[in-house]
């Protein structure tokens, strides 16, 4: 299995100190973090995309070139790029051109977002968040096949014998799709062939398992080799050495995230009760001892068929 890393660039106040980091130190702290998962051998660092005061990075992109510079083998992508609310050929040259800064090591992970911020900043209907998401990941892809390009849809003017460069650094850009536990999210990903990301926020990760089976199905009836239906699944957590200690460490950061979740989704504040019981066994949250977090790794991979 595959191990990376993946970061919103969160810079809430500090829920113990009440600090918050300023934005120029928290993007340099970004990029101390990707040079240093690079030298220890992860495969992936990815960073998502939001358009708030809380977080530091609007366009995985611009930063994800910046630490290009200083990294030589890790795969370095968004997490995701809101494709809803973006023009899928700007993403196509900048992801390219990251493809290319990094020799062949840039990945487009493309979402519907879980937070909404970006559709009215940029002019997109909360009512067509579907069909948008839709649209634009089919002109993403057709993109990707090579030039020229012609193509017309609903929500962008049509491209008539378009050259969009640059192009790739291999003959394709990697790109997959994002999903919090869409069922169509699935099936979507496995009729196109694409690599999937699960985002486990909480509970058991076998609640998962159903939507990974249904992926590869869909990927079956896509005529998809089995081999090239990738599933990764992704989780919140801490390692430290002692097991107590990362999950007392940890939990006023994660009931802030789970609280500000609930501000803006509405979703219920989990209680203590329920973080320690998330927390145990073969859970989403991987707080503990680096043996526990391996054991946990193991279980997920067993589960899904997880290779990252």
């Amino acid at each position: 299995m595959e191990l990376g890393l993946l970061s919103f660039a969160d810079r809430h106040p500090d829920p113990v100190t009440g600090e918050q980091v300023p934005v120029a130190d928290a993007l340099a702290q970004q990029l101390e973090r990707i040079k240093l998962a690079d030298e220890l051998g992860l495969g992936f660092y990815g960073l998502g995309e939001h358009h708030i005061a809380d977080y530091a990075v609007s366009n995985p992109g611009t930063v994800l070139a910046a630490a290009a510079s200083i990294t030589e083998r890790i795969t370095l992508g968004s997490a995701v790029t809101v494709l809803s609310t973006e023009d899928p050929v700007r993403v196509y040259q900048q992801f390219t051109t990251l493809d290319q800064l990094s020799r062949g090591r840039a990945e487009l992970l493309a979402g519907r977002g879980s937070f909404t911020e970006s559709f009215p900043l940029f002019g997109a209907a909360l009512e067509d968040y579907d069909e948008l998401f839709e649209e634009k990941l089919a002109l993403l892809l057709e993109l990707d096949r090579g030039n020229p390009i012609t193509w017309s849809g609903k929500f962008r003017p049509p491209l008539e014998n378009a050259h969009v460069f640059p192009r790739p650094y291999g003959e394709h850009l990697r790109i997959s799709v994002g999903t919090g536990g869409n069922p169509e999210s699935s099936v979507r990903a496995g009729l196109l062939g694409l690599p999937v990301v699960y985002a486990v926020i909480g509970g058991q990760p076998e609640r998962f398992a159903p939507l990974v089976d249904l992926y590869r199905r869909a990927g079956e009836a896509g005529g998809h080799a089995p081999e090239d239906l990738h599933v990764t699944m992704s989780a919140i957590g801490l390692i430290a050495r002692d097991s107590r200690a990362a999950k007392d460490a940890y939990y006023p950061y994660w009931l802030e995230t789970m609280k500000y979740g609930s501000r803006a989704r509405g979703w219920p504040v989990p209680s203590r009760a329920e973080y320690d019981e998330w927390t145990r066994g073969a859970t989403s949250i991987f707080a503990g001892n680096p043996e526990e977090v391996a054991e946990r790794l193991v279980t997920v991979g067993r589960l899904t068929g997880a290779k990252r």
